[in-house]
């Protein structure tokens, strides 16, 4: 039986109910804790936004300058419930939490990649926000390292800024051959 992972993206205090959360995001957490007891997944990985200090002189800073996911602050932190959820479903042996400087996790790409060189028919589910940054950055990397995985989005599991660009976001993944559920 083909193996299943979990990936929940950036579900942090910042991106939901933080300097950059909105409405949309905060409801995706619920959802997202529902997935992670109940999903029957074998590992989760969890990305979190990771910037320093000087986030404001970064060229994602100038682009987005707001101070947002600097390492040790609340902001930063994955949402409390969220965390819970993970660490009471995996335990210490079948999760791991990968920091990213950018939208995309290129250690977390290396690791589904090996997951899949393991397990042919390996099956990679996606959560998390934003669905049109974050989420699609990740998912095009697993296509991009993962060529033969089935790779997933939750929809009800995902949020982005507005429904609208959420739909968008996820219209973009199909067409990259991910499904869409």
């Amino acid at each position: 039986m083909a193996r299943k992972i979990l990936v929940v993206v950036d579900m942090q205090n910042d991106f939901t109910t933080g300097v950059l959360g909105n409405q949309e995001c905060a409801a995706a957490i619920p959802r997202v804790e529902e997935l992670i007891r109940k999903g029957g997944y074998d590992v989760a990985a969890a990305t979190m936004d990771t910037h320093t200090e000087d986030y404001l002189n970064t060229n994602e800073g100038k682009n987005l300058p707001v101070e947002h996911c600097i390492r040790g602050t609340e902001g930063w932190r994955i949402v409390p419930s969220v965390d819970k959820a993970l660490r009471e479903t995996f335990g210490e042996t079948n999760f791991r939490i990968f920091e990213k400087p950018a939208f995309g996790s290129v250690d977390l790409a290396e690791f589904l990649r090996q997951q899949s060189e393991e397990d042919p028919d390996l099956q990679i589910d996606f959560a998390g926000v934003c669905t049109g940054i974050c989420v699609i950055s990740n998912v095009a990397l697993a296509k991009a390292f993962c060529p033969e995985a089935r790779v997933r989005v939750i929809a009800s599991a995902c949020a982005c800024v507005t429904p609208e660009s959420h739909e968008i976001a996820l219209n973009a993944m199909k067409t990259f051959q991910v499904t869409v559920i």
